[in-house]
């Protein structure tokens, strides 16, 4: 499903191409968070990262490809789902999670966002991160089965971790609410209920 813009996401380039790399989406992403995606140019990220302009439009082309490389280089980070012993418990986590990268301010993770919604190559870049990130989360779900946890019920992975994780998204970001220490929690132990109710089953 790769466009011809997307290679530069699809490199993992070594030695003074990986320092480039780095720099410029370091950048990429102070760019962000100061000055969101409407202040984000190609000439802005270069000067901010010491680099030649014209090195970053020959690897990136545009801001489409910087989004879309540093929404690539954030799933190449060794990130691991949380393992607490309970599904609750590991859904729990992972909401505080999200919750932490929506509420600091600047937030990098509603950056890229908003973001998604004006670049088409961002927006493609962030579905394979997120469908990734679903993938590896699927394992929650085995190891509750696996303690017997969820009484014979075996939901949809992907339902679970939505149902589990939406309304953390929905509150801070669609309503804008004031960060709740409680939300984790009461989220993931609603979505377990639910599907130990056998209301998320494939």
């Amino acid at each position: 499903m790769a466009d011809p813009q997307s290679t530069a996401a699809d490199r993992r380039p070594g030695g003074r191409t990986a320092r480039v790399r780095a720099q410029v989406l370091d950048a990429v992403r102070a760019e962000l968070e100061e000055h969101g995606h409407e202040g984000l140019t190609m000439e802005g990220v270069a000067t901010r990262a010491g680099v030649h302009r014209a090195t970053v439009y020959r690897r990136w082309r545009d801001v489409g490809g910087l989004l879309a490389d540093t929404i690539a280089a954030a799933g190449e980070i060794d990130w691991q789902p949380p393992d607490t012993g309970s599904l609750q418990g590991d859904l729990t986590r992972l909401n505080q999670e999200i919750q932490e990268s929506l509420v600091v301010r600047p937030s990098f993770a509603i950056a890229l966002m908003a973001a998604s919604f004006h670049s088409e190559q961002a927006a493609r870049a962030q579905t394979r991160l997120l469908a990734d990130r679903y993938a590896q989360c699927e394992v929650l779900v085995d190891r509750a089965v696996a303690r017997g946890e969820l009484s014979g019920h075996r939901p949809d992975p992907r339902s679970l971790l939505v149902a589990a994780t939406a309304p953390v998204y929905h509150e801070l970001v669609l309503l804008r609410s004031d960060p709740d220490p409680r939300l984790p929690e009461r989220a993931a132990r609603a979505a377990v209920l639910a599907a130990a109710a056998g209301g998320l089953a494939p």
